[in-house]
């Protein structure tokens, strides 16, 4: 099955304004979408429309080849033990929000955890394509579109 026909998951980890938005687009442009939220307290409320699944931890999403996952929020302590399991898995693609002006704090939590720099370097910061989005639905349409190009092998952007 070529990535073209193969399904498309998306697993947005942590409850979130972006992390809605993502959901609601995504599954219009074909992804499955996971939410892993660790804190259960985060979940009250009724299901959420667009057929998405809710799991507290990042095992029970089963991440395979096909799938993307995105941490929503940087300042969540669990960040280093999500994006350290994350790493040990067979994931396509793996990204963290937050300003690309500064050093993420994953990497310090990664670096604590005895993660090495080949590692580390393959979580993306900044995800998405560069339209200055500052939105939760903004960013939720940057980041989709960047992993659409990415899936089909394109920069993004203006370049043809």
């Amino acid at each position: 099955m070529s990535d073209e026909q193969s399904p498309r998951r998306l697993i947005a980890v942590f409850e979130s304004p972006v992390s809605e938005m993502l959901f609601r687009f995504g599954v219009e442009l074909g992804f499955r979408t996971v939410l892993v939220e660790p804190d259960p307290g985060r979940l009250a409320g009724a299901p959420r429309p667009h057929g998405d699944t809710f799991v507290g931890d990042l095992a029970a999403a089963a991440p395979d080849e096909h799938t993307d996952i995105l941490l929503t929020d940087h300042h969540r302590p669990e960040i280093g033990a999500l994006l350290e399991e994350a790493l040990t898995g067979r994931s396509r693609w793996i990204g963290i929000l937050g300003n690309p002006r500064a050093e993420g704090p994953h990497v310090a939590a990664l670096r604590e955890r005895g993660v090495g720099e080949n590692e580390i370097g393959r979580v993306r910061r900044p995800v998405g394509l560069n339209i200055g989005s500052r939105t939760p639905a903004e960013i939720a349409v940057a980041v989709l579109a960047g992993l659409i190009a990415d899936r089909n092998d394109r920069p993004g952007g203006f370049v043809f």
